[in-house]
């Protein structure tokens, strides 16, 4: 697939604040994975891209945090890629192949999710581009199984094959507070698992991450749902906004070459203070990795 075919696939319904420029300009792209179709509870992230560009309105562009501007930047904001309904295998294919064109264009990737499988297509092509990837996943459960209830593609398994994909050692878990006894043994012998905190566990591994290219999957459940109801699988006891938005500076002294937000799910929320987080997020994110 190249550019004029991935063009023909996209659904655009508005966009991120500021993502004004061209694709051909663009040192960044953001692209909308609307697929909600293996959750394990309830559904309803497929709605999540829009709901996050809608209201990206509502904050600056400017950080004071670190002191960059969003209009010093050039993004765009291709829309939703569009994903035939319910058929998973097509979708995942369709996923992979936008990732494929975005690498191939040099482009740095920001996927809006969608619920949380769709980073395994995501992981596909940027292996064949990146062999020394690693992963770095911050997520209030662990998404290590082998399957459910039988399915072995659903969000709860996108870590199994994330290790799978890239072999053990490579994939990094922060925050992780949930999941059953056979996820953690799998994780003492094949992940770097480090349970509830983010910010300290970070911290210590950034030295052995530099050098590496990194790609970091974000599910919104990692943060507490005080701060984060609009999660269609709600874990208490996470991190703060405040904690995970300083994560997302932390990263910013590695080689970060891709980037995805998953599992918001406004329907839950309707403060929509899930979205203006994952808006928060994929600002700061912008503003750290582009460099």
């Amino acid at each position: 697939m190249a550019w004029k075919q991935l063009e023909a696939i996209l659904e655009k319904q508005g966009i991120f604040m500021g993502a004004k420029s061209s694709y051909e300009e663009a040192q960044a792209v953001i692209v909308g994975l609307p697929m909600d179709f293996t959750v394990s509870y309830r559904p309803g992230a497929r709605s999540g891209p829009q709901a996050i560009r809608n209201v990206s309105f509502a904050i600056e562009e400017y950080s004071f945090y670190q002191d960059k501007s969003l209009e010093d930047y050039r993004y765009c904001d291709l829309g939703n890629v569009g994903l035939p309904f319910g058929n998973v295998a097509a979708s995942l294919d369709l996923i992979q192949e936008t990732a494929e064109v975005l690498l191939e264009d040099n482009k740095f990737p920001i996927f809006l999710g969608g619920e949380h499988l769709v980073t395994y297509p995501l992981l596909k092509a940027f292996a064949r581009k990146y062999p020394e990837l690693r992963v770095v996943q911050f997520d209030a459960h662990a998404d290590l199984r082998r399957d459910y209830y039988g399915e072995d593609r659903s969000h709860s398994t996108v870590m199994r094959k994330a290790v799978e994909l890239l072999g053990p050692g490579k994939v990094y878990q922060f925050g992780i507070r949930s999941g059953i006894k056979e996820e953690f043994e799998f994780a003492k012998k094949n992940t770097r698992l480090y349970l509830e905190e983010v910010i300290e566990p970070l911290q210590s591994v950034l030295g052995e991450l530099k050098g590496k290219p990194i790609y970091v999957s974000l599910d919104i459940d990692v943060v507490d749902p005080a701060f984060a109801p609009g999660t269609g699988t709600q874990e208490p006891g996470g991190c703060t906004s405040r904690e995970i938005i300083r994560a997302i500076h932390l990263l910013g002294e590695l080689d970060v070459v891709g980037f995805d937000l998953v599992e918001v799910c406004p329907q839950l929320d309707f403060s929509e203070r899930t979205a203006i987080l994952a808006a928060k997020i994929v600002r700061e994110g912008l503003l750290a990795y582009l460099k």
